[in-house]
């Protein structure tokens, strides 16, 4: 087998995403044959190199997890850390699930999909900036926006942390067929929003940028995954298209046409009676 860096070993084994695996290293809590390994850039066999994590020598998996969640409100979806004695999307996974992470997380008062797996290389592809996949979020606001705030959510808003990516943003008539939602808010503007990348509490941000007030966000999908007919506090296995589909978008920088696109486009319409 030919050489690989240290963390996508590390990763693909399961171990943690490539970052996590990362910060494992550099805390010199990684071995290879014997010697601690602190800086990054080295490159192993693990067919013939032995690599040891916290004392435990490195298996090769020869199957992965993949499982998604629909978070609810409230719920943590970091597993491991503090959590304050609030519930997690790992109080959600099915009976028997080994180590799994999440690939993207959703703050505490979002809801919607979370994917879970023990799949560090697809994970990586799947969260880093630099693929562009696309978030598929369901957004309720309190009135119906003008064409000045939802242009300026298209074209990008400086935050904090820097300007925001242009964004798909579409006034829709209300969630897509197969969202179950949960109990919560329901009156309102829909919006559908469509991010390829992922600031901090960047939707928030942005909405409140434009003068708007949030009372839900849904995420929808990641790339082809969605959470449809999956009820809220529920989990599933992927499915082997899931599973499929999910990597050949990572594969490639190019992403599903029409990724996004469920719900139908209403911009034209007058604003909903309340």
């Amino acid at each position: 087998m030919s050489e690989e860096r240290l963390q996508k070993v590390m990763a693909a084994a399961g171990i943690a995403s490539r970052r996590a695996s990362e910060k494992l290293i550099e805390a010199g809590r990684v071995r290879v044959n014997g010697t601690i390994v602190t800086e990054m850039g080295m490159k192993v066999d693990p067919a013939n190199d032995k690599i040891v994590v916290d004392g435990k020598p490195l298996r090769a998996k020869t199957r992965h997890v993949y499982i998604k969640v629909y978070k609810p409100k409230g719920m943590l979806s970091d597993i491991g850390g503090q959590t304050d004695g609030r519930p997690t999307v790992a109080d959600l996974l099915p009976p028997g699930v080994g180590r799994v992470f999440p690939v993207g997380r959703l703050d505490l008062n979002s809801e919607g999909l979370v994917l879970l797996t023990d799949d560090g290389e697809l994970a990586h592809r799947l969260t880093h900036p630099r693929y562009e996949h696309p978030k598929t979020y369901y957004v309720l606001i309190d009135t119906f926006p003008g064409e000045e705030a939802l242009n300026r959510l298209r074209n990008g808003i400086d935050l904090e942390d820097g300007r925001t990516a242009p964004a798909k943003v579409d006034v829709v008539d209300g969630p897509p067929v197969g969202l179950i939602l949960g109990e919560g808010y329901r009156r309102g503007t829909w919006l559908r929003i469509v991010l390829r990348e992922g600031k901090k509490r960047q939707i928030r941000h942005m909405i409140a940028a434009v003068d708007l007030f949030l009372h839900r966000l849904v995420r929808w999908s990641i790339g082809p995954l969605t959470i449809a007919q999956l009820p809220p506090s529920e989990s599933a296995h992927l499915a082997k298209g899931e599973i499929a589909s999910l990597r050949d978008m990572a594969a490639s920088k190019r992403t599903p046409r029409g990724a996004g696109r469920q719900g139908r486009s209403s911009s034209s319409r007058r604003p909903p009676s309340r």
